[in-house]
C-alpha cells in the first residue's frame, strides 16, 4: 500500500468560520455590486440557472440568495419551483418589485441543453463540458474559453469506516471492487476477517453521482445490489461509525464519528480527504464545480452572480454548504521518506499554498481556473509580505521515455506560472522541476496525465 501523503490537518479541519468572517468583511467593504441591475416590471425572472443536482440542490440557491442580499433586496424566500428539484429565490426591492432567480437541478447535461434552447442564462455543471456540447453550442461562442467557463468550488468525497477498522488506505480500483461486491471480505484487503457491509447514498444524490463517476464507472463497475441506500448523509455516516464491518462514502462535512480512509489513484501516494488536498485537487476523489455562460454574456444578473461566486463572501457560502472554497491558505506538509529530497526540504522549512496551477488538455497553456487563482495567490502574497524571494514553484508532469525530458517539461510548466506572477512583481526564491515524481493520479488515462501536469506554490 502506498505510504500516505499527509499534511498537518490529517482529518478535515473546519475553516468555515474564518471564511464566513472573511466574506462578511468583504460584504461590508463592497456593498451592492451594482445599484442599477434591472428588475422587470412584469415579475419575470432576472436569472435562470439549470443543470447539476450537486450545485442546484443547495449551493446554487444559497449563492442566489447571497447575491440578492448583497444587492439590498429584502424579504428573500426560497420556494419550490414548478417541478421537483426546482427552486425559486424571491425577494422584493425598495420599490416593491419582485426579484426572482430560478434554479433547476436536473443534471449537468440539462444545463447545456438549456443554454442551447435559450431557456437558461447559466449552466451549472459538476463536470467539464463535453466536446459534443461545445460543438452544439458553438453559435454562442467558445464554451471552453476563460470567459465562458467558471470554477466556483471544489467537491470532495470521503470513504468512511468504523473507527476500529485497522485499514488506513485503499486504491480507487480496490474501492470499485468493494462497492461492486467483488471484494466481499475484509481479509481480502488485509483487514480482520469478516463480511464487508456496504453503505451508499440514494440515486438522487449528487454525492452518489460523483462516486459513480470517479470510482465505479471509471473502473467499469456497478454498485452491488446488496448495498444499503440512504437519503440522509448523517444517518449513513452514523450507521457506518457503529458497524465494525461497514464502509460507505459521504460528503466531506458528514464524516462525523466515522474514520476517513486515505485514497490512492494507481501508484500515487495515498491521501487523506483533507480540505487542503481537496483544494489543490490532489486528493483522488475531488472534482471541480462549474458555471458556464455565453462568452458574450449580456445578462447583468448572470455577470453579477459569477462575480459574487468568486468573491470572498461567495466562497464563504461555498464552504458553508459543505464544499471546498478556493481561498488561498498556507499549510504545513509533513516530510515523508517517499518524497524526493528537494521536496522533503521544502516540507521541513516552507509551507505549501492550497492551490495548484494546471494546464489545458493537450496544451502548454494554463487552464481557465488559473485566472482567478493568480489573483488569489497574489492577494495572499501581498497580504503576507512574501512577494520578494519567498516563493518556490514546483512543477510536475507525467512519465516520458527520457526522464530528463520529463524533468525539463515539469520545470517549463513552473516557468509558465513564473512568467504570469512575475508580471505582478513577484521575485522568486527558486523554480524546481520534479518530472513524474509524486503522481496524484494514474498516468494511463488522459484525465490522470492532465492532473499530474501541475505546479505547486510554496512559501518561506
Amino acid at each position: 500500500m502506498p505510504r500516505a501523503l499527509q499534511d498537518r490537518d490529517r482529518q478535515p479541519r473546519n475553516l468555515n468560520a474564518a471564511l464566513l468572517l472573511l466574506g462578511f468583511i468583504g460584504s461590508l467593504l463592497s456593498g451592492p455590486i451594482s445599484a442599477a441591475l434591472p428588475v422587470p416590471a412584469d415579475g419575470s425572472s432576472v436569472l435562470r440557472i439549470q443543470g447539476s443536482n450537486t450545485i442546484g440542490a443547495k449551493l446554487g440557491p444559497a449563492l442566489a440568495k447571497g447575491l440578492l442580499e448583497q444587492q439590498g433586496v429584502d424579504a428573500i424566500d426560497v420556494r419550490p419551483g414548478k417541478a421537483e428539484n426546482e427552486q425559486r429565490i424571491v425577494g422584493t426591492t425598495d420599490q416593491g418589485r419582485s426579484v426572482i432567480i430560478e434554479v433547476a437541478a436536473h443534471g449537468s447535461s440539462t444545463g447545456f441543453a438549456a443554454l442551447h434552447s435559450g431557456s437558461a442564462d447559466l449552466a451549472a455543471s459538476s463536470r467539464p463540458i463535453k466536446a459534443g456540447e461545445v460543438a452544439a453550442l458553438a453559435a454562442l461562442g467558445d464554451m471552453r474559453s476563460r470567459d465562458a467557463e467558471q470554477v466556483i468550488a471544489i467537491d470532495g468525497l470521503a470513504i468512511i469506516l468504523h473507527p476500529s477498522n485497522p485499514i488506513e488506505a485503499l486504491r480507487i480500483d480496490q474501492l470499485a471492487q468493494v462497492f461492486a461486491g467483488e471484494i466481499a471480505d475484509w481479509a481480502q484487503l488485509g483487514g480482520r476477517p469478516g463480511p464487508i457491509n456496504l453503505y451508499a447514498r440514494d440515486d438522487n444524490s449528487g454525492t452518489y453521482d460523483t462516486f459513480k463517476e470517479l470510482v465505479l464507472a471509471a473502473n467499469g463497475k456497478n454498485l452491488a445490489a446488496g448495498a444499503r441506500r440512504f437519503e440522509s448523509s448523517e444517518r449513513l455516516s452514523d450507521l457506518v461509525s457503529r458497524d465494525t464491518q461497514g464502509i460507505g462514502f459521504i460528503g466531506l462535512p458528514y464524516i462525523r464519528q466515522a474514520k476517513a480512509l486515505a485514497v490512492a489513484a494507481g501508484d500515487s501516494l495515498a491521501m487523506p480527504p483533507s480540505e487542503t488536498l481537496i483544494a489543490t485537487e490532489d486528493y483522488p476523489l475531488s472534482r471541480r464545480l462549474f458555471l458556464y455562460n455565453q462568452p458574450a454574456l449580456d445578462n447583468p444578473w448572470a455577470k453579477a452572480l459569477i462575480r459574487f461566486a468568486h468573491s470572498p463572501r461567495g466562497q464563504a457560502i461555498v464552504a458553508q454548504n459543505g464544499f471546498i472554497a478556493q481561498t488561498v491558505q498556507a499549510v504545513q506538509v509533513k516530510p515523508d521518506p517517499a518524497m524526493p529530497a528537494a521536496y522533503q526540504a521544502l516540507a521541513r522549512d516552507a509551507q505549501r499554498l492550497s492551490v495548484n496551477f494546471r494546464f489545458q488538455e493537450g496544451s502548454a497553456s494554463l487552464d481557465n481556473k488559473t485566472g482567478q487563482d493568480f489573483a488569489r495567490v497574489l492577494t495572499f502574497l501581498k497580504e503576507q509580505d512574501k512577494l520578494r524571494h519567498k516563493v518556490v514553484l514546483v512543477g510536475f508532469g507525467d512519465p516520458k521515455s527520457d526522464p530528463a525530458r520529463a524533468e525539463l517539461l515539469s520545470k517549463l510548466r513552473a516557468m509558465a506560472v513564473r512568467r504570469e506572477l512575475a508580471k505582478q512583481g513577484v521575485i522568486f526564491r527558486d523554480i524546481i522541476g520534479l518530472g513524474d515524481e509524486l503522481p496524484v493520479a494514474v498516468n494511463d488515462t488522459d484525465e490522470g496525465r492532465i492532473k499530474n501536469r501541475r505546479v505547486e506554490v510554496w512559501v518561506y
